[in-house]
């Protein structure tokens, strides 16, 4: 099965919400804080602390029940049943997650900006942050695991870093003096600049929900989150606290320091460690960033994934990579996000300058994370009191004390904090999370994947394996509609298969399909039924390979073969090419994870000792020529047939471009002939000399609406008259294959073109 693997132990889980907290919010926001209402920026950032800790504990007794990503998101939608809400929520916390990366990357380019980059040099405002997200991405995409050895690695640098600074600020004055002018700062502030900085500081704790955002990737997360995000919180409370009297103790005045802005710290750091100090703390705040925006995005990544699950979002957000393991559209959508963000809030609308009347700038892209972060931890903590009265035998391994005081204490806290919100920022969130709202509401949403499709006849198998792991072998899928075909079928996947690897296994599924509004337990009966008699089928044409027989019951046929090839980890989809159903066909080779081959035409006598190929190019031709190396490896008579055309059916090929890709074969054989059509040429010469006909899934699909395009189809056509069995094959086709298809006609037409001018300018032999 295609899924996440639980590689994240305890110090992954610390460093995550670690890493997020110590960020652009300790590095940038210190220096405004301490500005603003100097020493009584403690009592801000332990207010931010508290307002998180309550919430961190609904997060943490939710995480102790449900070991699956999605944090927020995920709990209530195991709690509430209204999908206007749980979209909401979802959505505000992606924004949120991506709109705190934003941040983090935007910060650290003023970082950058101020320390790195040479003031004669003129970069745009924003372009650091746009590089940095989308390499994260692309680390993100790649694999969990390897982004959270990164996390650790930056979150443990960027510690010593802090506690350099910090240690250096108390050596450079005695401890008394250091007493008296942190006591002397809390004259500077009020109670509603108190409040006004610890709604603003509340990003730099919500880093305690990235870590029950990522609890699919932790072993033992009932035990493993709680204990990540009380360890986080408190460690991150205990250095922040230690940042803002360093911060105090120093000399340069308060003016230059609010000056500063986001750089203060650089600053400071000078005045105590001189410039070794300031570039440590440069280093530091670098890492800081990077790492905080790596963990956010993780976290968000799981959240889309979980949208895409449930239908709340596009269905592609919640596939997983086969190769990666990892959410890679979702991975990319909130890259994309965290780019477009950046791009309105500092390149096009910054606080000073940029288009138009409307300023934005770092302040409100805070707000705007803030806003879409505190919502729905509202929420969260109104989940968990209704979790207790819906659920009151549900087994908690964690609970919570004081429900629902704490929890409604939690509630009225965010609400709080949201009203001391820049309100620019404020604006710009709920314009955006309505247009988001409207626009789900008319899209309606996609059925839950666990609504589509239901496996009612688990796997059955007359065969053992001999205690090897399915998990380990070469899988081949072969859905089945028409039973009698079944057999032949299941050849000639244990053939494929025992070619890739050693003892294949088939995988056998017949689907029931049902309409929409018919629920699933009406037909029960049917699939059990089916199953049944296909397991009579294959029992009674006593098939020398090993295969199992489901039966599933799924509202769309495509979407239950594709699912399934993704969940159990298919290599191989093998299917009858399609009679009825194009539409089934088309969608399982253009989304499917895995190599297809669509085959028609095979009874008991069809034999794989002859292969005929035909002379092409491209993607599907390539896919078409591996299996026929495989066959030739194995013994099998290789033949192939270059057509040139006399008709409107094709162009002929290069021969010698697909004999060289079948050097490894050791009997080839090349063959060039005429004809009306190259499928009606590539048919007669397989049906002369007997075999299979393989080949290439064609590229024009996407401008004609055949399945796979005039020569496919018309080779099946022909092929059935003369008795030929066919092999289509295809392989994956991601954007850039997407793209090539789309082009190659207009490619295919100027070589065509090219050839006609080449032989008119030829002279004529009489």
């Amino acid at each position: 099965m295609v899924e996440h693997t639980r590689t994240l132990g305890f110090r992954v889980a610390f460093a995550i919400g670690l890493g997020t907290m110590i960020a652009a919010g300790i590095f940038s926001l210190s220096g405004t804080a301490v500005a603003a209402i100097g020493s009584n920026a403690i009592i801000s950032f332990v207010i931010a602390a508290a307002i998180a800790g309550v919430t961190a504990a609904s997060y943490s007794e939710f995480a102790s029940i449900y070991a699956e990503n999605g944090g927020g998101y995920l709990f209530s939608s195991r709690t509430f049943e209204d999908d206007r809400l749980l979209f909401a929520v979802g959505a505000s916390l992606f924004l949120g997650y991506s709109a705190t990366t934003a941040f983090y990357l935007a910060t650290m380019g003023e970082w950058f900006h101020q320390f790195i980059i040479p003031h004669g040099i003129s970069i745009p405002h924003g372009t650091v942050a746009i590089a940095t997200a989308i390499l994260l991405g692309v680390l993100n995409a790649r694999g969990t695991e390897e982004s959270g050895t990164f996390q650790v690695l930056v979150t443990g640098a960027k510690v010593a870093v802090l506690l350099a600074f910090i240690g250096g600020a108390l050596a450079y004055q005695a401890p008394a003096e250091t007493v008296d002018t942190f006591v002397g700062g809390f004259a500077k502030g009020s109670p509603t600049g108190i409040v006004s900085i610890a709604a603003v500081a509340f990003i730099t704790f919500f880093g305690f929900s990235a870590i029950a955002a990522s609890a699919g990737e932790i072993i033992d997360p009932k035990e493993t989150v709680p204990k990540a995000i009380g360890a986080s919180i408190v460690t991150v409370t205990v250095l922040y606290i230690f940042v803002i009297v360093a911060m105090m103790n120093s000399p340069t005045d308060p003016q230059i320091i609010a000056n500063q802005g986001e750089t203060a710290m650089g600053k400071v750091a000078a005045d105590f460690l001189g410039s070794f100090g300031k570039w440590l703390i440069v280093a530091g705040a670098i890492f800081s960033m990077v790492s905080a925006s790596n963990a956010s995005i993780l976290a968000a990544s799981g959240i889309g994934s979980l949208m895409g699950r449930q239908g709340q979002a596009p269905r592609k957000f919640s596939r997983i990579h086969p190769e990666y393991g990892t959410p890679l559209w979702s991975v990319a959508a909130c890259t994309g996000t965290i780019v477009a963000l950046v791009l309105t809030f500092i390149a096009l609308f910054p606080a000073d300058g940029g288009f138009g009347p409307l300023h934005l700038g770092l302040e409100a892209l805070t707000g705007f994370a803030n806003l879409n972060l505190l919502a729905p931890l509202a929420v969260v903590n109104v989940a968990l009191i209704l979790s207790r009265r819906r659920f009151p035998e549900m087994e908690r391994p964690l609970e919570v004390p004081f429900v629902p005081w704490l929890p409604i204490l939690g509630v009225l806290a965010n609400l709080a904090l949201i009203t001391n919100l820049p309100p620019r920022g404020i604006a710009v969130g709920i314009a955006i999370e309505a247009l988001l709202v409207v626009a789900y509401l008319a899209w309606g949403g996609a059925p839950n994947v666990d609504e589509m499709i239901s496996r009612t006849v688990p796997a059955r198998s007359p065969t053992t394996n001999g205690g090897e792991s399915d998990d380990d072998r070469y899988r081949v899928l072969v859905p089945v509609e028409r039973m009698h075909r079944a057999p032949e079928h299941v050849r000639l996947a244990g053939r494929v298969g025992s070619l890739r690897g050693e003892n294949p296994v088939v995988q056998i599924v017949n689907v029931t399909q049902i309409p929409e509004q018919t629920p699933g337990e009406s037909v029960e009966d049917v699939a059990d039924a089916r199953a049944d008699r296909l397991l009579e089928i294959m029992d009674d044409a006593d098939v020398d390979v090993e295969y199992t027989v489901e039966g599933h019951i799924c509202r769309s046929v495509s979407f239950d073969i594709l699912h399934t090839a993704r969940e159990d980890d298919a290599d191989l989809i093998l299917m009858g090419y399609p009679d009825e159903h194009e539409d089934i066909a088309e969608e399982v080779e253009y989304d499917s994870p895995c190599d297809v081959l669509f085959v028609d035409g095979f009874t008991a006598e069809s034999s794989l000792d002859t292969v005929t190929v035909g002379a092409g190019g491209g993607p599907h031709h390539s896919t078409a020529l591996s299996l026929v190396n495989e066959l030739g490896r194995s013994g099998s008579d290789v033949h192939v047939v270059s057509v040139t055309p006399g008709g409107e059916g094709g162009t002929a090929e290069d021969i010698e471009e697909t004999l060289s890709e079948l050097g490894d074969v050791p009997s080839v054989h090349s063959h060039e002939t005429s004809s009306d059509t190259v499928a009606e040429g590539l048919v007669a010469e397989t049906a002369e000399r007997g075999g299979v006909l393989v080949i290439g899934a064609s590229r024009t699909r996407l401008l004609k609406r055949w399945v796979f395009g005039s020569t496919p189809d018309r080779v099946v056509s022909y092929a059935k008259l003369a008795g030929v069995p066919v092999i289509v094959c295809s392989h994956p086709t991601g954007v850039s294959g997407r793209l090539e298809d789309a082009l190659f006609p207009l490619y295919r037409t100027l070589r065509k073109f090219g050839r006609d001018r080449t032989k008119e300018a030829e002279p004529s032999s009489s």
